[in-house]
């Protein structure tokens, strides 16, 4: 072995002692890689910052922005919510919303995907009182395994792409993957729904905002404008759209006469209907029946705003006043959307209401004045719930970018990178997400990760280490039959990748399969395939993908949880995966 072979087989293992020690930040880890690597001589200078003009990061970024734009577009509630009464026991939750993700991770980043019904499960949980940490860990072995499916699911695959580009000059396509991604899928989740007994009993995630800060129902006054499609339906029916979590309590109609409706009512055109319900059902059946907030600036040049939730403090000067009287927009530069009040229903008009301390109020606040507009009326603000009242795109506009960025990538008519920044972008223009929501989007340690990951690992091979681990393999392959030896890539690879990032495993790995291969006269693509299969069954910790890391809080997991349901779902993959590979990819 040479020194050069050593030093960087040294810096690998140091970077794989650090993430599991985890006293550091992985992206801290990884730019003291980069720094190391350089000092060593084993990077360049002049190519230490190669990784960040890598179109992984490129591709990795714009999906997320992508996934947070179909998320704010309210049509993946819509989808469930017809379904939300029958999903009653953990079972069928796996089943539906990790069949779900899975789909989603085909066609999206799989941490988006994942990111998209994370607030669905735990609202099912909450309601059905089946316990929230036996769906999380399960819909995020989902994710990861829908991630197998496509070129776009998992960035793995991407990378596996480029390396067969580079070695025989043609990338997998884009469903390449899917006749061995589809059946793991399946099987997969077929183990999830009944496998979830494994984990534990006594978990308990971090609670939501909501619950954290006991928010009773707020109050609040939303007109039906003359477009809006319940136009001319009931009051119940307007009511069913919040599944009995929210209530009509007043109409108000000809700007004064105010009435409390049954559920028979007919509404008309302009009236104002009292709601009151916690802000997530406020905002279902806002949504749902294009209700507009009332008092809200019309003019288009107000800019972007912020939807924030705030408390009344002692000393603030709206204690003892009215948004009316107050003037609440000219002096603060607040629109107010709703109030609630702990242990009263208001009665009063949304702007004769006088505030006091320890009411709970609803505004809307423009960007570029959040969080000075909060401090000077001296309300404290509550934990971010990406909350939207009001006007927004309507949901074929994210639907119908996604349609299209999934057409030009399935046709291969534009380069995967510039496809989807171009959907990134096109999110942000037509309004679906504001510029900020878009960069808040963005997991930036994840993407420094990859940047700073992609030039060390490279160094495995500029160094001719990976053909040395590819002779050891090939040694220990010894007598094995070429289906053994396609099984050892996908165990190498999956033992790997739980401590080292699985983008950076497959840069590891995805090279030393292909020269392995090539040693024992074997096609190199079942290889290849095996390396993304395992570089992407990362079910053993929570720190080997940010899917598993998405999920530990809310589930409440500790560390030794993930293999209790990973281990064994790992056994299998790894049986199964070898047999679909084998019977899709010819080993000669």
């Amino acid at each position: 072995m040479t020194t050069p072979q050593l030093l960087s087989f040294a810096l690998v293992g140091g970077v794989v002692i650090l993430l599991v020690w985890n006293r550091l930040r992985y992206d801290v880890v990884a730019v003291l890689a980069l720094l190391a690597a350089v000092a060593l001589g084993l990077v360049p200078a002049k190519e230490a910052f190669s990784g960040f003009a890598d179109d992984i990061v490129i591709i990795v970024a714009s999906a997320l922005i992508v996934s947070a734009g179909i998320a704010r577009s309210g049509v993946i509630d819509a989808l469930v919510r017809p379904m939300a009464s029958r999903l009653d026991t953990p079972g069928r939750q796996i089943a539906f919303l990790g069949g779900a993700v899975a789909f989603m991770s085909a066609l999206m980043k799989n941490i988006g995907a994942l990111a998209i019904f994370l607030p669905i499960a735990m609202q099912l949980a909450r309601r059905h009182r089946t316990g929230v940490h036996k769906v999380l860990m399960p819909m995020a072995f989902a994710s990861l395994m829908g991630g197998l499916m496509t070129l776009v699911g998992t960035s793995p695959n991407i990378i596996v792409s480029r390396v067969r580009a580079e070695m025989t000059g043609e990338p997998f396509a884009m469903f390449d993957y899917l006749p061995v991604g589809l059946g793991i899928t399946v099987a997969g989740l077929a183990f999830l729904v009944i496998g979830w007994r494994l984990l534990p009993e006594d978990r308990s995630g971090a609670r939501a905002p909501e619950e954290t800060f006991a928010v009773e129902n707020y109050a609040s006054e939303m007109l039906l404008p003359a477009a809006s499609p319940f136009v001319g339906r009931t009051v119940g029916e307007v009511e069913a759209l919040a599944e009995g979590e929210a209530a009509v309590i007043g109409l108000i109609r000809e700007r004064f006469r105010r009435y409390v409706p049954d559920d028979h009512w007919v509404l008309l055109g302009g009236d104002i209907l009292v709601l009151e319900g916690d802000a997530p059902a406020l905002q279902r059946i806002v949504h749902g029946a294009a209700l507009e907030p009332v008092g809200l600036p019309g003019d288009p040049g107000v800019g972007e705003a912020l939807i924030v939730e705030a408390v009344v403090t002692p000393d603030s000067p709206l204690a003892g006043q009215s948004a009316r009287r107050l003037n609440l927009r000219r002096e603060f530069g607040l629109s107010l959307l709703a109030v609630s009040r702990r242990g009263a229903r208001m009665t009063q008009r949304l702007h004769h209401i006088l505030f006091q301390e320890g009411d709970l109020l609803l505004l809307q606040v423009p960007t570029d004045r959040y969080p000075d507009a909060l401090a000077d009326a001296k309300l404290i603000p509550l934990a971010e719930r990406h909350l939207q009242l009001g006007r927004r795109r309507p949901a074929w506009v994210p639907v119908g970018i996604v349609a299209i960025t999934m057409l030009v990538v399935g046709f291969n008519l534009a380069p995967l990178a510039v496809t989807f920044l171009a959907a990134a972008a096109a999110m942000v223009v037509t309004g679906v997400l504001t510029a900020d929501e878009a960069y808040n989007a963005v997991e930036w340690p994840i993407l420094v990760l990859l940047a700073a990951l992609i030039p060390v690992s490279g160094t495995l091979e500029s160094t001719g280490g990976t053909d040395l681990i590819a002779g050891l393999l090939a040694q220990a392959s010894g007598n094995l039959p070429p289906f053994a030896n396609v099984t050892l890539i996908m165990a190498a690879a999956m033992a790997v990748t739980p401590f080292l990032n699985n983008a950076a495993t497959v840069l590891v790995m995805a090279p030393i399969g292909a020269s392995l291969a090539n040693q024992l006269g074997l096609n190199p693509d079942p290889f290849l395939m095996a390396v993304a299969v395992g570089a992407g069954s990362d079910f053993l910790t929570p720190i080997g993908h940010q899917c598993n890391t998405l999920v530990m809080a809310p589930g409440g997991y500790r560390f030794g949880d993930y293999p209790r349901l990973g281990g064994p779902l790992s056994l299998l993959i790894l049986v199964l995966g070898t047999w679909l590979i084998v019977m899709v990819w010819p080993l000669r």
